[in-house]
């Protein structure tokens, strides 16, 4: 492992330990194998002047929910030291209370909570503190003998702790073992299946101790466990991780995404003939099983089966140890598919990576302990313990209500522009990730957003269609919503002057190609959510006009192909809609060379002609979005087949 100190920035903070403590905690966050996602917490001392002119010790704690790879100096968390050494002199406290008086004793009630660890960080006499759950660490203490491996390693340079939880419990156990220690005789310590503590009045000084403890350990694994895993990529079949999804999700008690891991070392840990058996023992840290549970369930023969029994197994987990805690859902959080990779299953995006990023370093964890000896985490009893901690349940109470389509997957074509791209924007608005498709390579700049999987494909390509689709699919694990809305508008010509083309390209855009989106799009939608199509069609199928003969009878007969989707798909749960949008001159047909010529054409101002209706309104792509996007929801549950104009009143349509 590599210091990353650089001098020069460094230099930036000039001496302010604040800026300092916020540039080092940076570095630790910065590498996956220190800490991940809000792992580890690290802290500085500083002598501040109070309101009435007197100094007072301050410790600043990273507060909860910040993550070191990104904190900022209000990141950290002000508390009297006073107060905190008090705290750890109690014989008892629980953590509930620990948290509250914490808060009591902060000098900014606009701060974050302080890291649960903050007394522990205030007992070591030192102004910077350092504390990550470094992997190379964990893994060698989650062995037999881990231990003694771990003075093999350091000898008397640190100083063991035996695992106990974080919080009150753990201060007050480090606090009676290093009453009358010489602080300046250890380099660290190592808390036995949870990590390394490192220290030092130099912030420089303890972050390159913190990345010598641990380049000592990865030398020890380098030489004892040398091998890593490797393969070849891994291959699934999307519908039967549709199936999956659709299982995980029922047992969740809401629809959540399912990435896949297909890369090599997965595919490799996927492919052991014992994955079964090691993989179920337990988590590199206990601090990881808020998130990915005690282990990934393993998909055998029978997919659905292999998660009710997880779940009927979690069941029993929490019956044998709970005493009166609050049941939490008993869906597994990752899955492994002998010999093809694994899946990563949560409700958004920020959830998939999260346990995707703890899902690998977990694999490649167990793969070398199996080399020292054996996978040896902590018992199911201290598991539970820290899943079920007060602290995590009060959590639960206090979640907010998740956004109308979190979990769900749609898909929307021509979506690099215009309605397409409106509809996109409000899916990802309300929840929802979205694959957006369109013939045109600008689709991949058109979004920013993580939830969005841009896709270049033609519609009328049916290879390119399924292309799309299995992407869709490793990404997010199924389909809940199709918005059709890719189409042309062909060059104006009366039925004696059609060209054969222009008739037949708009037959295939504008119908055929929905046809077929539909068709390809169904075996998944049958796995989805609430699953609901919506058609964008055309004032022009109620109202034609002259010289529009090639679009208007393909938007009719897209009217058309949607009334009988609807009758055919009812029974399968499956909604199909039509909106008939009119006048949308926020797209890329309507440039302003185009708007100037038809205002003149009808002799009135752009401004007139945008709201020549009857309410007398411009009508955009996003309110179009919006009401796709309400059709899609629970305010259209119960309706399909249904035809909705919006063209602000036409009275041509009336």
């Amino acid at each position: 492992m590599e210091s990353r100190w650089n001098d020069d920035e460094a230099s930036n903070c000039h001496g302010d330990p604040l800026k300092l403590r916020v540039y080092t905690s940076r570095l630790l966050g910065l590498d996956e194998d220190l800490v991940m996602h809000g792992g580890g917490n690290t802290s500085v001392k500083i002598t501040d002047t109070n309101l009435f002119e007197e100094e007072e010790e301050i410790l600043y704690v990273k507060g909860s929910g910040w993550d070191l790879a990104t904190i900022e100096a209000e990141g950290f968390a002000p508390v009297k030291m006073e107060m905190l050494l008090k705290m750890a002199n109690l014989e008892s406290m629980s953590d509930l209370d620990m948290v509250k008086y914490q808060r009591m004793a902060m000098t900014n009630p606009a701060a974050p909570n302080p890291s649960v660890e903050a007394i522990l960080h205030a007992i070591i006499p030192f102004r910077f503190v350092d504390h990550t759950h470094a992997d190379a660490v964990v893994t060698i203490t989650n062995t037999p003998g881990g231990e003694q491996k771990i003075k093999e390693i350091y000898g008397d340079r640190v100083l063991i702790i035996p695992y106990v939880m974080p919080g009150f419990i753990l201060a007050s156990k480090i606090f009676e073992m290093t009453k009358g220690l010489d602080w300046s005789s250890i380099d660290g310590m190592i808390l036995l299946n949870h990590g390394v503590f490192t220290f030092h009045d130099d912030a420089k000084a303890s972050y390159e101790q913190m990345i010598r403890l641990v380049s000592e350990a990865e030398s020890y694994l380098d030489e004892q466990a040398p091998e890593f895993l490797s393969g070849e990529e891994g291959k699934i079949n999307s519908l039967e991780v549709a199936k999956v999804r659709r299982s995980v999700s029922e047992v969740w008690g809401q629809p959540v995404l399912a990435e896949s891991d297909l890369s090599e070392a997965t595919t490799a840990f996927s492919g052991l003939s014992s994955v079964s058996e090691i993989a179920n023992r337990g988590p590199i840290t206990p601090d990881h099983i808020i998130r990915t549970k005690q282990h990934p369930v393993v998909l055998e023969n029978d997919p659905e089966k292999s998660i009710n029994d997880f779940a009927a197994n979690y069941r029993s987990y929490f019956e044998l140890h709970a005493d009166g805690e609050t049941l939490l859902d008993q869906a597994p959080r990752w899955a492994i598919i002998p010999g093809s990779g694994s899946l990563l299953f949560g409700p958004s995006v920020k959830h998939t990576k999260i346990i995707k990023d703890i899902a690998s370093h977990t694999q490649r964890a167990i793969y070398r302990a199996e080399q020292l000896g054996g996978w040896q985490p902590l018992p199911p009893s201290d598991l539970f313990e820290m899943e079920y901690w007060s602290l995590e349940q009060a959590k639960l109470k206090k979640a907010g209500t998740p956004k109308a389509f979190q979990g769900r997957v749609a898909l929307v074509t021509g979506a690099a522009s215009g309605i397409g791209k409106a509809c996109v924007e409000y899916l990802v608005a309300n929840g929802a990730v979205v694959g957006a498709m369109d013939i045109s390579p600008e689709v991949e700049q058109a979004f920013s957003a993580t939830e969005v999987l841009p896709l270049v494909a033609d519609v009328t390509n049916p290879e390119q269609v399924q292309q799309a689709l299995d992407a869709i699919i490793t990404r997010y694990g199924g389909l809940d919503m199709l918005v059709s809305n890719a189409g042309i508008f062909p060059t104006s010509a009366k039925i004696a002057e059609m060209i054969a083309e222009t008739w037949q390209r708009s037959m295939d855009i504008n119908l055929t190609s929905h046809q077929q989106l539909i068709q390809y799009c169904v075996p998944y939608l049958e796995l989805g959510f609430n699953p609901a199509i919506v058609i964008v069609g055309s004032k022009n199928v109620p109202a034609p006009g002259p010289g529009a003969a090639a679009y208007s009878v393909a938007k009719a007969g897209l009217t058309q192909l949607s009334r009988v989707a609807a009758l055919e798909l009812g029974g399968k749960g499956i909604r199909v809609n039509v909106v008939h949008p009119n006048a949308v001159y926020d797209t890329a047909i309507w440039t302003e060379e185009v708007l100037q010529a038809r205002a003149a054409y009808y002799g009135l101002t752009i401004e007139e002609y945008k709201t020549n209706n009857v309410l007398q309104s411009e009508v955009t792509s996003k309110d179009v979005a919006r009401l796709v996007t309400e059709m899609l929801g629970e305010t259209f549950a119960k309706i399909t087949g249904a035809q909705v104009p919006i063209d602000g009143g036409n009275e041509r349509v009336i």
